[in-house]
């Protein structure tokens, strides 16, 4: 299929948030059309209806793909069939934009990886944060703090209603750290520039609501090759704190930068989507101190105008699947951080079910 110039025709699959946002993005974006959305259940008729109606709707992949013939498929569904539907729209010629993560196993990510490369295809991942400007503002001042960082991340939701639903579906296949934490792994590695050598993480099963064995509360410590270490909390359920669920804040020698998200980190944001990426303000403090001990320069706040929500996010994002493939983008390095995010999410996992430090790269 020859796509650099004209429309792509995309095939949406799976209807949740995250599938439903991305195809408000391909309906308002000029380059892209719809040609068929898929689900199991009724989802797709409600989307449908959001959008305008008109629609494909397809209960069966398989059948979508043969029947609309699309240039691209976009997979938001749950992670346990991200796989065997990338590896299907790639070998049937279709590039892929697909939420993190690419697989539910590391080796899984890598054979859809070989898929991309194989039918030389385009594969995007959904890391949302690779496009909000504060978070790269933010990657880019804690690169300046000097070497070792310390990067303390987290993101607690208080889960109810239809989001427990989503959180205990999740679940089935991923733990919370898992599943956001490839985010922030993702993050960490973009602020160092080093390699991860070992990761240690604890985890709780705080409710009889999810299969045995799994747990829904979770931190992990990275430590990296240059001597920067970071932890990440997440967890999900009725029963989590909304005291400091958000937290998004690293050190360096010379000083520290925090986000300060005064609204989006108020109590009762913890399970709203578009609280997970505000950013609102950057604060930085400077180290540096004078003969007396004083600091030599007063903390700055930078109030950041570029504020996209989480629709925007996503428009953002699917306005750069669009640029990587009619420029034909070199995407090697992003299909390889994320199989590497996704290694370093399971080590953790790993970590949590045996009780030992796991060692990466060995």
């Amino acid at each position: 299929m020859s796509n650099l110039n004209n429309t792509i025709r995309v095939l949406v699959v799976g209807c949740g948030n995250m599938g439903a946002s991305h195809a408000q993005a391909y309906q308002s974006t000029d380059g892209f059309e719809i040609c068929g959305i898929v689900s199991t259940g009724k989802s797709k008729e409600v989307l449908n209806e959001k959008l305008g109606g008109g629609y494909a709707l397809f209960s069966d992949y398989e059948t979508a793909l043969k029947s609309t013939n699309p240039d691209a498929v976009c997979i938001s569904t749950y992670p346990d069939t991200h796989e065997t539907f990338a590896v299907m729209a790639l070998e049937y010629g279709c590039h892929v934009f697909i939420e993190k993560p690419v697989a539910d196993t590391v080796e899984g990510a890598k054979r859809v990886v070989e898929a991309a490369k194989k039918a030389n295809k385009k594969l995007v991942v959904g890391y949302i944060l690779r496009h909000h400007p504060s978070w790269e503002k933010f990657v880019e001042i804690a690169q300046d703090l000097g070497k070792p960082l310390v990067m303390r991340m987290n993101l607690n939701q208080q889960s109810h209603g239809i989001m427990w639903n989503v959180h205990r579906n999740l679940m089935k296949s991923l733990s919370p750290i898992v599943d956001c934490g490839v985010h922030y792994i993702d993050v960490m590695c973009q602020m160092t520039r080093s390699k991860p050598v070992q990761v240690n993480a604890i985890g709780a099963r705080l409710t009889e609501d999810i299969p045995a064995g799994n747990y829904n509360y979770g931190q992990l410590q990275i430590r990296f090759e240059d001597g920067s270490v970071g932890w990440y909390e997440a967890g999900w359920g009725p029963m989590m704190s909304e005291t400091a669920f958000f937290v998004k804040d690293v050190i360096g020698p010379k000083g520290c930068v925090s986000i300060v998200a005064k609204e989006a980190g108020g109590a009762g944001k913890s399970d709203n989507v578009d609280s997970h990426t505000k950013t609102e303000s950057l604060k930085v403090h400077k180290a540096e101190l004078n003969n007396e001990n004083q600091f030599v320069e007063k903390d700055t706040w930078i109030n950041l105008t570029d504020e996209p929500d989480h629709q925007e996010l996503c428009n953002r994002e699917q306005r750069y699947f669009l640029k990587a493939i009619r420029e034909d983008m070199d995407l090697t390095d992003h299909m390889q951080d994320a199989v590497n995010s996704l290694l370093i999410a399971f080590a953790c996992d790993e970590s949590v079910r045996t009780g030992e430090v796991v060692r990466l790269y060995s």
